[in-house]
């Protein structure tokens, strides 16, 4: 993923885009049907998109929040909201990551709404009876999708999901971070921005190991994937049960066959503007990019 110019811990804010978009939709083959994902890995790297996913007929169903976020994302949120009785539901992330104080935000709304977290792909299964959806479990949550995922009033993460972060850094100056040149005013965002993911990881009940594990992986190595003990540690998981978070009827959790094409390197981005005193427009808003360009690194937008 690419950093615009932001700067974010490789799991707080998405890195724009890869440099290549690989498409693979996830398929889950089911007896006596066939079933799709709802997601693919490309569109992880689009702006994040929410949905309602309804596993009739017997089951309430959740909310699909898929690719990273933006500037629009908390906005995007609340229009999907208006008018529907969402209170306590669960919202299923696949996401690289986004826009570190945008992130805050939107999280800060998952909670007042008291919803429920974990981590997935929407599978449609057509069958003889009908339609049926349910959660395929592998699937990726990265940079500020780990604290959306800590936003959750309950938290599970599948055994097959990916929960990866990595340290803050200047998003136009991720990609050669040792060679670049950095000011005063740099070291005061990345400052002010760790200040602010601390106090909302708090907030959320995780715990500081979160932040440990994540500023000590720098822009120049990869990722680095929780283990179900880290999962815990860092209070990022409250159950291992999925009847906790996901309806029983129509809505289990399925292994994926086909989404397995390993996400390249991202970098949590932390925005160089107050997001949540002095929100600026979608396009001048700094977080990660949408849209990759191929065969070479995406450049950050003009501030």
């Amino acid at each position: 993923m690419r950093l615009v110019r932001s700067l974010g811990l490789r799991g707080l804010a998405l890195l724009g885009a890869t440099a290549l978009c690989i498409a693979l939709s996830g398929i889950v083959a089911t007896p006596g049907g066939s079933a799709q994902a709802g997601g693919s890995l490309e569109e992880r790297k689009l702006p994040m998109r929410f949905t309602w996913v309804a596993c009739q007929p017997d089951c309430r169903g959740w909310i699909s929040a898929i690719g990273i976020v933006t500037a629009d994302s908390p906005t995007d949120f609340d229009n999907f909201i208006r008018g529907r009785e969402l209170g306590g539901a669960t919202i299923v992330l696949d996401s690289s990551g986004g826009s570190v104080n945008d992130s805050i935000t939107l999280g800060r709304h998952f909670r007042k709404l008291g919803l429920m977290t974990t981590v997935g792909t929407s599978i449609q299964t057509h069958t003889a009876q009908g339609d049926r959806a349910s959660v395929a479990s592998e699937a990726y949550c990265e940079s500020m999708c780990v604290f959306l995922l800590l936003s959750g009033k309950t938290r599970y993460v599948p055994e097959a999901a990916h929960v990866r972060v990595h340290q803050i850094w200047m998003g136009d100056r991720a990609d050669d971070a040792k060679a670049a040149s950095y000011s005063a005013q740099d070291l005061m965002i990345v400052e002010r921005d760790i200040g602010r993911l601390a106090k909302y990881t708090f907030d959320m009940g995780g715990a500081g190991d979160l932040l440990s594990l994540s500023l000590n992986v720098p822009p120049w190595e990869e990722l680095h994937e929780l283990s179900r003990e880290e999962l815990r540690l860092t209070n990022l998981v409250t159950t291992d049960m999925v009847a906790e978070v996901l309806p029983p009827t129509g809505g289990s959790v399925l292994p994926t066959v086909a989404l397995t094409a390993k996400p390249t390197k991202d970098r949590f981005v932390s925005s160089t503007v107050d997001a949540e005193e002095n929100r600026p427009s979608a396009k001048s808003t700094k977080t990660a990019e949408a849209v990759v360009p191929t065969g070479g690194a995406a450049a950050a937008p003009a501030q």
